[in-house]
């Protein structure tokens, strides 16, 4: 099968990707390292690649109109092998006439002060995490003016929704609350905390594929209005599933402590900036440019309740 989208990665972006584009009647084919996925919609294939290596990636994306970058290293090993990938993908693409579609975070603007976060602010990274974002989002970005591949990136906050476990609303909050235990949080629950709603990321990133004046540009994607706290969410998780909203809010010693066994843990402590003060993303360019507003902050937990509770083996 010769597919027009081939997405790199599939979690759960790479998943919210494959849906929206099913969605549309689109040919996808799925890459990771496995060749091998849970819960494939019809018609999409699932293949695997080695992505560091450009030959390959050349291969994989062969006749791909739209190719979408979800795939990145283990948390901890980003400084490593982050940029190695993207340059991989990068010259794998070079010449295909496939256009690139990144999925990014908010880590290279570093700590705005509570500053709502606009695509216009100057990257700032203090953490070595941060550092890498920039780097690879200054590296594609260059590549597209250099005329190599056309690129355009798409950014979402901490995010939520189904297939969304690992994020720090996945097992640790909705999870949780599903089995009647505390939801656990990051410093404060009484902070401003923007999240971004997965399917509302992987439509706007198929999105992104298809405008052309999306290219050459990075993109906050929509988040509902208005900012709440972490408190706030969880009680509207909570009373949603129906359950005691039960709040552990873990301070950073404690990171530090579990750090020293948990290497994904210890990765969180650089990071914890983002709890300490108002975290709010601005997305009024894209909603302004493309007319997509975020799906409703109860609609989107109505669904996120739903898709953990239909697995319930998730813990």
């Amino acid at each position: 099968m010769t597919a027009n989208h081939v997405v790199l990665g599939t979690g759960a972006i790479g998943r919210a990707i494959m849906d929206e584009l099913v969605k549309r009647g689109e040919t996808v084919c799925m890459v990771n390292q496995s060749g091998k996925m849970d819960e494939v919609l019809a018609g999409v294939e699932v293949v695997a690649s080695d992505l560091y290596d450009p030959a390959r990636v050349k291969d994989v994306t062969r006749g791909a109109k739209v190719v979408y970058q979800c795939a990145q290293p283990r948390y901890y090993e980003w400084p490593k092998k982050f940029p190695a990938l993207q340059k991989s993908i990068l010259d794998g693409l070079t010449g295909s006439g496939a256009k690139l579609v990144i999925a990014e975070n908010l880590y290279m603007f570093g700590d705005t002060d509570g500053v709502p976060i606009t695509e216009n602010l100057p990257y700032n990274a203090h953490t070595r995490k941060g550092k890498v974002r920039a780097e690879l989002s200054e590296a594609a970005l260059a590549a597209h003016r250099d005329g190599k591949v056309p690129v355009t990136i798409g950014r979402g906050a901490d995010f939520f929704g189904p297939w969304a476990t690992i994020s720090a609303y996945g097992s640790r909050v909705f999870s949780r609350l599903m089995h009647g235990k505390d939801a656990r949080i990051a410093l404060s629950a009484k902070m401003p905390h923007t999240l971004t709603y997965i399917p509302d990321l992987g439509k706007s990133l198929v999105i992104l594929g298809e405008r052309t004046e999306a290219d050459g540009q990075a993109w906050h994607v929509p988040n509902d209005l208005p900012r709440i706290s972490q408190g706030e969410m969880i009680q509207m998780i909570a009373e949603e599933a129906g359950v005691e909203a039960k709040v552990m809010v873990t301070p950073k010693l404690m990171f530090s402590m579990l750090g020293l066994f948990d290497a994904e843990l210890k990765e969180i402590i650089e990071m914890l900036y983002m709890y300490e003060k108002p975290f709010v993303v601005d997305s009024s360019k894209f909603e302004k440019t493309f007319g997509m507003k975020a799906t409703s902050r109860k609609e989107a937990i109505k669904e996120t309740v739903k898709w953990f509770k239909s697995h319930p083996e998730i813990k």
